[in-house]
């Protein structure tokens, strides 16, 4: 098993590895009679598509989400109100949320009556049958900032977001680089 340690989470940068990851994290999930495959799935899912902090992310309920194009929440770790657009995912909150409680965690635990812990949802995403060692729960929200800025170039947003100070943290924390910047310049004429 790889040395988590010297896990160096990144932003999943292409729409076929995230494609991947979810069938993956779906396969695996239903493996040897676990059938957490939907959950596990739904949950790199809504981690990447929100930019939520994990700790956020497996405390919600189903009818937080359920039928909801826009939720807002205040944030855990900082108590900041923050405001969700869900209508990009709201297809598959529905379908995932089909047939559950309303008061039921929309990531549940399968010991006892309470949601995943930030430490199983860690262990999913860090799952050595996943073949990756780039993966964690950071690269949820890092895979949403990165998206956003290639799609929107919206740097301050983003700060917001994370509740960064700079927009120097905010580029190296969805792992912008150089390179990609310079890219993105490429053959650039007024």
């Amino acid at each position: 098993m790889a040395n988590k340690t010297k896990y160096n989470v990144q932003p999943i940068r292409t729409i076929a590895e995230i494609e991947e990851i979810k069938r993956d994290l779906k396969r695996i999930g239903d493996m040897n009679g676990r059938n957490s495959g939907d959950r596990d799935r739904f949950l790199f899912t809504f981690g990447i598509n929100t930019g939520l902090r994990i700790s956020d992310i497996v405390s919600l309920k189903v009818k937080d989400v359920l039928n909801k194009v826009y939720i807002e929440l205040i944030e855990q770790k900082t108590q900041k109100k923050r405001m969700l657009d869900l209508i990009g995912i709201s297809e598959e909150i529905n379908a995932y949320c089909k047939g559950k409680s309303l008061d039921d965690y929309l990531f549940p635990s399968r010991k006892g009556s309470s949601h995943i812990s930030t430490t199983q949802a860690y262990r999913i995403l860090t799952n050595e049958l996943l073949g990756r060692e780039d993966l964690g729960t950071h690269s949820m929200r890092k895979t949403y900032g990165y998206h956003v800025y290639k799609a929107t170039f919206d740097i301050l947003g983003l700060m917001e977001d994370f509740g960064h100070a700079t927009q120097g943290i905010t580029k190296k924390y969805i792992g912008i680089t150089e390179e990609e910047r310079r890219i993105s310049r490429k053959g650039f004429k007024l």
